[in-house]
């Protein structure tokens, strides 16, 4: 294997030889400890309190403007053009959401659960509890093939295991999944509220507390009453459904965006070998980072530096890339391939990815 340090991949990370991995659980634990050593000593985890108060702020702002734009305007055709900054703000919400849900904004665990309540359940419509459980499960374990919730099979598939088994309408969304991606990305802004709905409101609901269920349930049902009130008394009956749609289809498209460049495409261990891996080879090895300045950072909500947010899941976002160098660094020492590409280059190896787990079958088609 060589030596030297992965810094901008080009191409498919799983095409390369597997790095070395350490001896013992205790070798790959003591591979991690000095870097976050470093971290510490750098203050890179204490908490910007004021920094997502700024955001938040701001974001409120911009959300209170766009309401006032649509009483302003009425019924009209032009309100629509209000739909895509919507769905913009609407990111930035959960973008804040997934943050207080790693505790990065605050230390205090009941200030950060009510922001992500205020953030995930009313403002967005999705389920708090249904969202931590799944990505948690992420977060412990990303790309394995069995315990990671976000490449298990679905609407898409990630590995050739799985494609393996799909038949008649699922199949063809197999063969085609690399050109449906974007397009069914667009769902994924309604695709939270319905699991959010179901978890809370379904039998799903009873790994849920009680209590928990009644708060949750009350938020998501404020959220569309207020979401449907907003548009029903502000366009007319059509606009409001083809507003619905642009800024629910652009959400998702957004989130989508921000998602699926940071694993896809990455190395998924088989389990046997996935078991021998120590924290950082865990997460560096299973995740990639987006290049680009502010613009990516703001657009991407800091999830561009993916391999850093896995390794410190509780570090707030503006420390993210000042933690990057000396990540970097520990990786280049250790012969860790660090992986980094571009914002387009990440979505050719995202989409080549999907396009090889379907090749099977359109090869037996």
């Amino acid at each position: 294997m060589s030596q030297a340090v992965a810094t901008a991949v080009e191409a498919e990370p799983e095409q390369g030889p597997e790095p070395a991995r350490p001896t013992s659980r205790t070798s790959a634990g003591s591979e991690f400890a000095p870097l976050l050593r470093q971290v510490k000593e750098q203050g890179l985890l204490e908490r910007r309190v004021g920094w997502y108060a700024r955001g938040i702020g701001v974001n409120l702002i911009a959300l209170g403007g766009i309401v006032l734009g649509l009483v302003l305007l009425g019924p009209s055709w032009w309100a629509l053009l209000l739909a895509p900054p919507f769905a913009v703000v609407t990111a930035r919400m959960a973008f804040i959401g997934h943050d207080a849900g790693h505790a990065q904004i605050t230390a205090d665990r009941a200030r950060g659960r009510l922001v992500q309540l205020v953030h995930a359940n009313l403002l967005l419509g999705m389920s708090q509890e249904w969202w931590n459980d799944k990505h948690n499960k992420h977060h412990a374990n990303p790309n394995h093939v069995d315990k990671d919730p976000d490449v298990a099979p679905d609407v898409i598939v990630f590995s050739q295991d799985h494609a393996a088994s799909r038949t008649g309408f699922d199949g063809w969304l197999t063969r085609h999944q690399a050109w449906l991606f974007f397009p069914l990305t667009m769902l994924e802004g309604i695709a939270l509220k319905v699991h959010g709905f179901r978890a809370v409101f379904s039998h799903q609901g009873d790994r849920i507390a009680r209590k928990d269920r009644i708060r949750e349930g009350a938020l998501l049902l404020v959220h569309v009453a207020l979401y449907v009130s907003l548009l029903v008394t502000t366009l007319s009956l059509p606009q409001a459904l083809v507003f619905l749609l642009i800024h629910q289809m652009l959400l998702g498209l957004h989130l989508g965006m921000s998602f699926a460049p940071n694993h896809k495409g990455m190395q998924m261990p088989e389990p046997e070998v996935y078991e021998t891996l120590g924290h950082l080879r865990k997460q560096v090895l299973t995740s990639r980072n987006v290049r680009g300045g502010a613009l990516t950072d703001w657009f991407l909500g800091g999830l561009n530096y993916q391999i850093e947010h896995h390794l410190f899941p509780s570090m707030p976002r503006p420390h993210l890339r000042l933690a990057q160098p000396l990540v970097r660094a520990h990786c280049r020492e250790l012969g860790i391939p660090y992986t980094e590409t571009g914002p387009l280059e990440s979505y050719r190896q995202t989409l080549g990815h999907l396009h090889e787990v379907g090749e099977p079958l359109r090869s037996d088609a």
